[in-house]
């Protein structure tokens, strides 16, 4: 390329997370970063957009060498107005990260991480989310660094299929053995929620619960290698239209 590319970069846990700046301060030695984030934590938006509430930018002090903006929006938000009132030109790449906690499995369909990578991705946006699986605020987000490098780079240089993303998370609390380039793993939710009442005697309910994995022993799968210290490489398309099945349903409906 004849010049540097340029790298939008949101996320979905706000712009005082330790894994933003992170990936911030990777994406600048390989392009000019622009940073659009949530000006609150979004965890849990996946593609939601704000419809019935003004939304506002404001610019913050620079990151490194990264100008830096947040909005009061969601994820997609995020990634809507810097098309939209921040960028003077469409970016190269978006990475949206490095999100505090697994994306993994199911958890790819809530998260706010994977729908601004999904966003850019329908914008026509080479995308890429990361996510470390763990919640901790001061996650050590180290031994990520020369594996999103040579990813991050890899997409700079070749692109990716049209329409297709990715969704990579890392084990916590160790160096990746390496990665593994898989499909998401069958699981759901258990246990969603607590119970509680007020001192009022009013019950309420607190979003809590345990992700089973139908398929533990399933190498074809991300949990399988995250149990086992690698890290994932999962294409996601954002398209989710069933074509193949065109002709069952049609059957179905007698159409």
């Amino acid at each position: 390329m004849d010049k540097r590319p340029l790298i939008l970069i949101t996320n979905d846990d706000g712009l005082g997370a330790r894994g933003l700046e992170h990936l911030v301060r990777i994406a600048v030695r390989l392009g000019d970063v622009v940073v659009v984030a949530p000006d609150t934590p979004q965890s849990g938006k996946s593609s939601a957009i704000t419809v019935n509430t003004p939304l506002y930018v404001n610019e913050h002090a620079p990151i490194d060498s990264a100008k830096v903006f947040t909005t009061s929006g969601t994820p997609v938000d995020c990634v809507k107005l810097a098309m939209f009132a921040v960028l003077d030109r469409k970016p190269d790449l978006l990475l949206s990260g490095i999100n505090h906690g697994s994306n993994s499995g199911v958890n790819n369909i809530y998260s706010g991480t994977m729908g601004a990578t999904m966003e850019g991705c329908t914008l026509g946006i080479p995308s890429i989310g990361y996510s470390l699986l763990s919640h901790s605020p001061n996650a050590d987000f180290d031994p990520t660094t020369p594996f999103i490098e040579e990813i991050t780079q890899k997409v700079i240089n070749h692109g990716l299929p049209d329409g297709i993303c990715l969704n990579v998370n890392f084990p916590a609390k160790c160096t990746p053995l390496g990665l593994k380039v898989v499909r998401a793993a069958k699981s759901h939710w258990t246990e969603e929620y607590a119970t509680y009442a007020t001192p009022h005697g009013k019950t309420f309910y607190w979003l809590t619960g345990k992700l089973f994995n139908e398929e533990p022993d399933n190498p074809e799968t991300d949990e399988y290698w995250l149990a086992r210290q690698y890290g994932t490489v999962v294409p996601i398309r954002p398209a989710q239209s069933a074509t193949d099945q065109i002709p069952t349903i049609s059957r179905i409906l007698g159409l």
